[in-house]
């Protein structure tokens, strides 16, 4: 299957808490869209194993311009979500985000061992959506559990889905809760 793509968006965030000293590396969040056609929109399929399949690809790309949004940083945290238009469904997003489209962000970063942390779901055009964050190494670390909001003001059309990686170069400005220290990961847990 060919994945048909309407557009790439590129969203870029940097935050640096005023009481921050300046040494101090700003928080960069920043999520890559695609915008595609879908082929199933309006009728029930019960095999998606081909828009996962071809998910590989769209993968591929959007990693690639997730990791030079990101630059000059490297990535700590990611997280991945997609959102059907109003003639598809919730599966249909989730279809495009398994482990077959996961797996090139993780090789594009150098790794990453951690469960990536996902949402879905069906919306119109200008619907909000929240790409939730953790550490690529350990799902434990507190200090990277974040999210980043974006909105598309002309997608997803009702036969389209937003699909949807989200990189960020640290944790969270002023993170204080405790739990698993970025540098005392251990194992593949982050734990053990």
């Amino acid at each position: 299957m060919h994945l048909k793509i309407r557009k790439f968006q590129v969203f870029v965030e940097d935050s640096v808490d005023a009481s921050e000293t300046p040494r101090e590396t700003p928080l960069r969040k920043v999520a890559v869209a695609a915008v595609l056609e879908n082929p199933y929109a309006g009728r029930y399929v019960e095999d998606l194993q081909p828009l996962i399949d071809a998910s590989g690809s769209l993968g591929s790309r959007l990693a690639t311009l997730a990791v030079d949004a990101l630059a000059p940083y490297p990535a700590q945290s990611y997280g991945k979500a997609a959102m059907a238009g109003m003639n598809g469904e919730q599966e249909h997003a989730n279809a495009l985000i398994t482990t077959t489209f996961a797996d090139p962000l993780r090789n594009a970063i150098g790794g990453g061992k951690a469960w990536i942390a996902s949402f879905t779901k069906v919306g119109a055009p200008g619907t909000p959506i929240d790409i939730p964050l953790a550490s690529k190494d350990a799902l434990y670390v507190r200090s990277h559990y974040d999210g980043m909001t974006i909105t598309l003001h002309d997608a997803p059309l009702p036969n389209e889905v937003v699909v949807i990686l989200c990189l960020a170069n640290r944790g969270r400005i002023k993170a204080r809760v405790g739990g698993l220290a970025l540098d005392r990961i251990k194992g593949t847990d982050g734990l053990t």
